[in-house]
């Protein structure tokens, strides 16, 4: 089912951080298909922004470690539709790194990405959406690093950690006008997958999730679109798991295997 069709966003505004590529440009995309104006950033221009329907998400340069560009970002989105009703915490990420040795400035950088970037960003949107009648909501994209880290991952899973715990804080003093809500995110198809999972373009890391498959952006994107909705009006403080049933831990995997 395409809930981008249940679902109509005419006349809303939404921002999706980091929406130039991947999962960001994806859940651009499901949003413009449901009719709402969009917004998407990044530090770099992309050669073409988000685009469905005959219609295509605008574009802004942003590094939102910068509490003023976060702030100047949601200013411009509200100046420019006249509102702001939905922000997606999108942008985020990091490379593999030995925490042993990794460099403070390396570990301050991805803490900024993943959890002040987010926080800044909130901030600025809250101040908008507190003073519409509809209030707005908040989605945080988040990581299963979050909940069981792996190897090489300590700055960035501390940070997606201390983004789950910063939803759930949000959506206690913000409620009722704003709400605000985490989707914890698995293995995802994405451009850049064969790095990240291979040259079998993710078929081997598939198969110790289990649905079988990784996810396709789209699976977030309509996760994104149902938070967002007055479907999920009173969901708030939540965290939803779009990872295909998590990964299977390693015991099984050798049982099922042997």
């Amino acid at each position: 089912m395409d809930l981008s069709h249940a679902m109509d966003f005419t006349g809303r505004a939404v921002l999706v951080t980091g929406g130039t590529r991947g999962l960001g440009a994806a859940t651009a995309r499901a949003f413009l298909a449901a009719g709402a104006d969009v917004m998407v950033c990044g530090r770099g221009s992309p050669a073409a922004p988000p685009s469905a329907g005959g219609r295509s998400a605008e574009f802004r340069a942003a590094d939102l470690r910068d509490p003023a560009a976060a702030a100047a970002l949601v200013a411009a989105t509200a100046e420019r539709f006249g509102r702001l009703d939905v922000l997606v915490n999108n942008a985020g990420g990091s490379p593999d790194a030995d925490a042993a040795t990794v460099s403070p400035r390396f570990v301050e950088k991805v803490v900024a990405l993943n959890l002040l970037a987010p926080f800044f960003t909130a901030q600025a949107a809250y101040r908008v959406m507190r003073e519409q009648p509809d209030g707005g909501s908040v989605i945080n994209i988040g990581s299963v690093s979050a909940h069981s880290p792996q190897p090489g991952t300590a700055a960035y899973s501390a940070a997606k950690a201390g983004l789950l715990g910063l939803t759930r804080a949000l959506a206690l003093e913000w409620a009722p006008r704003v709400r605000v809500n985490h989707i914890t995110v698995g293995l995802v198809r994405t451009e850049n997958a064969a790095a990240l999972y291979g040259d079998d373009d993710g078929a081997a890391v598939a198969d110790i999730v289990p649905l079988g498959r990784l996810a396709e952006p789209d699976d977030v994107a309509r996760a994104c679109l149902w938070l967002a909705d007055s479907h999920s009006s009173y969901v708030n403080g939540a965290d939803l798991a779009v990872h295909g049933g998590g990964e299977i831990p390693a015991r099984h995997v050798v049982r099922r295997n042997s």
